[in-house]
């Protein structure tokens, strides 16, 4: 059967600080600007979530779009969304809540609980319209 990859796109939103606790104040500006203020700051972040696996002959799919939505919601939307990233957040917690490190955090929260046969094969993190990181593992 054919490999196929199939995309489900989330939305969430969330506050965070960019900070490295080990660096002064001044620093932590310089660096990160804006991003550094003490009262935090928001982003609307889409996530695209991107599965594959080998068709299955009985449903022509990958995997039920529902399941996957499911999935997302249950081990990953629950703990981010209307949430504070820094401290909120227990998995993201000691870690500069940046979006390279959440979209990290985000793909170790997904690639263990995918059904038998399924794997994770990109995720997309939007923090702006402009702003995205991507991550394929590794």
């Amino acid at each position: 059967m054919p490999r196929v990859k199939i995309t489900r796109r989330v939305h969430f939103c969330a506050a965070h600080r960019l900070e490295n606790p080990d660096w002064s104040e001044e620093r932590n500006r310089e660096v990160f600007g804006l991003c550094a203020s003490p009262n935090w700051h928001g982003h609307n972040y889409n996530l695209d979530v991107t599965v594959e696996a080998e068709l299955n002959p009985e449903t022509g799919f990958v995997m039920d779009l529902v399941d996957l939505r499911d999935l997302v919601e249950r081990e990953v939307l629950e703990d981010l969304d209307h949430k504070n990233l820094n401290l909120d957040v227990e998995w993201m917690r000691g870690v500069i809540t940046s979006t390279e490190n959440l979209v990290v955090g985000i793909w170790r929260r997904l690639e263990t609980p995918l059904p038998e046969g399924v794997t994770l094969s990109r995720l997309v993190l939007w923090e702006t319209d402009r702003n995205y990181v991507e991550y394929t593992g590794g």
